[in-house]
């Protein structure tokens, strides 16, 4: 039997914006070279499978080479999948058992919440080769973090962030695993803009990172007093999220858009 197979634009304003993920609707659990054989074929930053489990859902995120503890989009678009298919009511809680534990999203029309624990946030030196590798100086440096195996680089101007052009490889190089560049906003309507990349991962840029607002929710509340954000993915193709900040809990909110639906022709190993 071929396997429902979604692509699906997720923090997306528009089709074509946000962040692309691929959903993989199973009916039970499948070989693990399958499925990252089929995150390599989809050729997106993460590719999501999912099947029925207790009271939800197995969820596990794929990027083209390997497997990832938590991704945001992939996740808001498997729960928009859930609901648009009708194996979810409309006003039922979508439940998701993965790696990061039980994670939680709801619908109120077209606006899709996430729920997510913080990450632990540690002060840094600046890191001298990722700042080579960004192509920016010390100066523009504010502040440096460490989450997880991530780094968080605050720098002083918002332009610096939407025109970073990395060297890849040279990032690739380094140790930590992946790099949230971010800034405090100037622009309307928006509290802080960032770009995530993750090259040693198979994701030079990614175009829209839940995962690091779970970090960059707390860092831009405690620095701008404030528990409710929004928040400008600037990549090119570019995504909004919307923040809401507690002790234990980060609500993150955004839109889905069905680009694809059809069918996966290879049976599972």
């Amino acid at each position: 039997m071929n396997i429902p197979l979604f692509i699906i634009d997720a923090f997306a304003g528009k089709a074509y914006s946000g962040n692309p993920a691929a959903v993989c609707l199973l009916k039970h659990p499948v070989d693990e070279a399958f499925m990252l054989k089929t995150a390599a074929e989809m050729n997106l930053s993460e590719t999501a499978f999912l099947w029925p489990e207790n009271d939800g859902y197995r969820l596990r995120w794929f990027t083209p080479k390997v497997e990832v503890n938590l991704c945001g989009h992939a996740t808001l678009a498997s729960a928009h999948v859930l609901w648009e298919v009708g194996l979810l009511d409309p006003e039922v809680e979508a439940r998701f058992y993965t790696r990061s534990g039980l994670l939680r999203a709801s619908r109120a029309d077209d606006l899709i919440s996430l729920y997510f624990p913080p990450y632990e946030l540690k002060s840094s030196p600046t890191i001298p080769a990722l700042i080579e590798a960004l192509g920016i100086t010390e100066a523009n440096v504010v502040e440096t973090m460490l989450y997880a195996d991530n780094v968080l680089v605050r720098l002083d101007q918002e332009s610096l962030v939407r025109e970073l052009s990395p060297d890849f490889g040279a990032l690739s190089r380094l140790e930590e695993r992946a790099f949230a560049v971010t800034a405090e906003s100037s622009t309307e309507g928006i509290d802080c803009v960032s770009r995530f990349f993750a090259p040693k991962m198979g994701v030079n840029e990614d175009p829209v990172t839940g995962s690091a607002h779970t970090a960059l929710a707390p860092f831009w509340a405690s620095r701008l007093n404030r528990t409710q954000l929004t928040a400008y993915q600037a990549s090119e193709r570019g995504g909004l999220l919307q923040l809401e900040v507690s002790k234990d809990q980060i609500k993150m909110s955004g839109r889905a858009i069905t680009i694809v639906s059809g069918e996966l022709h290879v049976k599972p190993c």
